[in-house]
């Protein structure tokens, strides 16, 4: 089911998907959505709520897997991926794409006024909290507290926004 707010601009070179297992995708008020951007409902039942005021650029893919929540005022730069699902890999008789995916780590969390440098990934279970800066080309899983800045693959933290690492 897509709610889309009718102040939000989509560009028509966006790829938005509708579920066909009831998943919800919202999109906020004054949110953009640039070109080439795909939202897809895949590899679980979670939903993806996008807030207010956020700008999701080129090549930036969602999928809703265990359920993308994105506060308000976010800005996620171009080719970033947010990926809330893991593909099961235990059973080496199988095929890992015939092994459906891992039990949930919780999805993923954006907190507001968080900052996605170009090239970010983030997965299953990250929780990154309010107004932190995520550097271009992390790999972001676990928790990033308020305020951090973090970099790398994965992610650890390199400063603060407003002061020294605490």
């Amino acid at each position: 089911m897509l709610q889309i707010d009718p102040t939000a601009k989509i560009s028509a070179l966006a790829d938005i998907e509708e579920s066909v297992r009831g998943t919800l995708i919202a999109i906020g008020p004054r949110t953009v959505i640039d070109a080439f951007v795909k939202i897809k409902p895949a590899g679980g039942l979670g939903d993806v709520v996008i807030g207010a005021d956020c700008a999701i650029n080129s090549g930036v893919v969602i999928y809703s897997g265990n359920g993308v929540s994105i506060g308000d005022a976010v800005a996620i730069a171009a080719n970033c991926t947010l990926a809330p699902t893991n593909h099961a890999v235990a059973d080496t008789a199988r095929r890992i794409r015939d092994q459906g995916f891992q039990p949930s780590k919780g999805g993923i969390v954006i907190e507001e006024d968080v900052w996605l440098g170009a090239g970010v990934v983030v997965l299953d279970g990250a929780i990154i909290r309010r107004g932190a800066v995520i550097a271009a080309g992390s790999v972001v899983r676990g928790e990033v507290p308020a305020m951090a800045i973090y970099a790398g693959a994965p992610a650890r933290r390199i400063g603060q926004r407003g002061g020294p690492p605490r």
